[in-house]
């Protein structure tokens, strides 16, 4: 019987041994395994913390900042001619926080979820942006008869039009931050606090336009930010005791008509050394020039194109990973989405009106096209109001993106491709093309005939889609790149304005008296359409 035992024993040592054998084999893999994987892990790693210090990226974040802007923008900035003096790393410095951010209210934050966000291509729509602005009490008297201001969520603010006229139709929240990330000062107006009266040794620079100009209220800056901060680095860099105050006075969907009157109204009382104009898309209606209706509608949904899911997890990835973005650059150059020709349309020839040169245009036609004959009278009264207290006005060229045979990508550009052969139907790109370079003939031909500054914006600008939201919104490297051409421009004009003691001299005039509606209490108003 004490065999059976001792059987049993062999038996146990034998399947233990034989276990442990197994596990050391399993172990050896399970070691080999880790050590693969720890190499593996090291080497992504260590390429990851390569890439973010080539691309410029943070070491030690999670979650990455959005450089996609500053890198399209960057790889055209040396085809931009620096002025004299000029530092190429300027252009990578950012202004400094705004002093006046505030928190946004919440209740402010829940009524724009509660508003639909309308696409770009619907004219008219309420969108939550309108929620915070001051509509003029002229324009908004009767809110439910309004195709724009019925939609309104019950609510509006207004501020009391003086002088009974409708202009400007509208005036930013003063001293708020809004859940889109618009800061405005006591102005109303984008960006810091000002003080009326101007300081000496301060050359005042007053940015006025309307959406191109204000820029997208979600940006860290708008390009007349990044001038005010580039300047006065120049300054600093040359030694020149002068401070440079650039301000935004610029507010989205506005006209001509609307930006005389913000000038008259709102910044003469300012004493600006210098008003630089840039519009030229609101009044840009080439409807005129058609003989008849335009026919059929856009073929949207034969166009449309949608993301595949590897390129939504590939785009979800970039905001973490540095490789996968290097990843996504390189499919994206390689632009394989395709159909991004302009889309067919029925030919609507437009008739140019008799006897005017497109060349030599005649500023004095009142039948010139898309309403620049209202748009000269505008620049009539700003650069005569200007002179009144010794200041100029310059006019910027409009950059449009429409070149005939151009040919965009069909998930990269799909707003721009939308905004060209949906908001613009039935024109085709040629004829886009062709009125906005008689636009900024008219213009620069303008700027001569008075003796002003002229900045060639669209000459000097990229024909890069990636700069661009639309044909003329710019993305934020398209923003900080309109804003390098406008600095270098106004840099010569600056040094002769100094060298002549014209700015940056102490103030020896007293200011203007204030103007009575440069200050203005928002008034909350309740209305209901439903109930008429």
């Amino acid at each position: 019987m004490r065999i059976l035992p001792r059987l049993f024993s062999v038996f146990m040592m034998a399947a233990a041994w034989t276990i442990t054998r197994d596990n050391c084999r399993q172990m050896k893999y399970f070691v080999n395994g880790l050590l693969m994987a720890l190499a593996i892990l090291a080497t992504t790693v260590a390429a990851e913390g390569v890439t973010r210090l080539i691309d410029g990226l943070p070491l030690f974040t999670d979650w990455l900042p959005n450089t996609v802007d500053r890198d399209v923008s960057s790889k055209h900035l040396d085809e931009i001619p620096r002025a004299a003096g000029v530092s190429r790393s300027w252009f990578f410095s950012d202004p400094p926080p705004l002093p006046n951010r505030r928190e946004v209210p919440p209740e402010w934050v829940r009524q724009v979820q509660a508003i639909n966000q309308a696409p770009q291509t619907i004219d008219t729509a309420f969108r939550p942006a309108e929620l915070f602005k001051a509509w003029n009490s002229q324009y908004a008297n009767a809110p439910c008869d309004s195709p724009l201001l019925r939609q309104a969520p019950g609510h509006l603010y207004l501020y009391q039009s003086l002088d009974g006229s409708q202009f400007p139709i509208y005036r930013f929240l003063p001293n708020v931050t809004t859940p889109l990330g618009l800061v405005t000062n006591q102005l109303g107006w984008r960006g810091p606090p000002v003080e009326v009266r101007r300081g000496d040794n301060t050359v005042r620079i007053v940015f006025v336009g309307a959406s191109t100009t204000v820029n997208s209220h979600h940006y860290p800056y708008s390009y007349p930010e990044f001038i005010g901060h580039w300047l006065n680095l120049w300054a600093a860099a040359h030694k020149i005791n002068v401070r440079f105050e650039a301000l935004n006075a610029g507010r989205e969907s506005i006209r001509s008509s609307d930006i005389e009157a913000i000038v008259r109204k709102e910044i003469l009382p300012l004493r600006p050394d210098l008003v630089v104009y840039y519009e030229g898309a609101n009044q840009f209606d080439l409807k005129p020039l058609l003989t008849s209706k335009p026919v059929g509608a856009p073929l949207y949904q034969d166009y449309v194109a949608v993301e595949s899911a590897p390129a939504r997890w590939l785009r979800a990835a970039s905001n973490r990973l540095g490789l996968a973005r290097r990843v996504q650059s390189g499919l994206g150059s390689l632009n394989t989405h395709g159909q991004g020709e302009e889309w067919p349309r029925p030919d609507h020839p437009l008739v140019w009106p008799q006897g005017l040169d497109e060349d030599n245009p005649d500023l004095s036609r009142p039948d010139l096209p898309v309403n620049l004959s209202t748009i000269l009278g505008d620049f009539d009264r700003m650069r005569v109001a200007l002179g009144s207290v010794d200041s100029e006005l310059a006019i910027s060229s409009f950059v449009w993106l429409a070149r005939d045979g151009m040919v965009l990508d069909r998930i990269r550009h799909k707003l721009l491709l939308e905004y060209l052969n949906v908001s613009l139907f039935p024109f085709r790109y040629r004829d886009i093309e062709r009125l906005s370079n008689f636009q900024n003939r008219v213009f620069e031909k303008c700027a001569s005939a008075h003796g002003l500054s002229f900045v060639d914006v669209a000459g000097l600008f990229p024909k890069d889609p990636d700069l661009l939201t639309d044909a003329v919104h710019m993305g934020y490297g398209g923003v900080r790149l309109h804003a390098w051409i406008v600095f270098q421009t106004l840099i010569p004009l600056i040094e002769r304005r100094l060298a002549q003691g014209a700015w940056g001299q102490p103030s020896t005039k007293p200011p203007l008296p204030e103007s009575p509606g440069l200050f203005f209490t928002p008034q909350e108003i309740l209305f209901n359409c439903k109930s008429g």
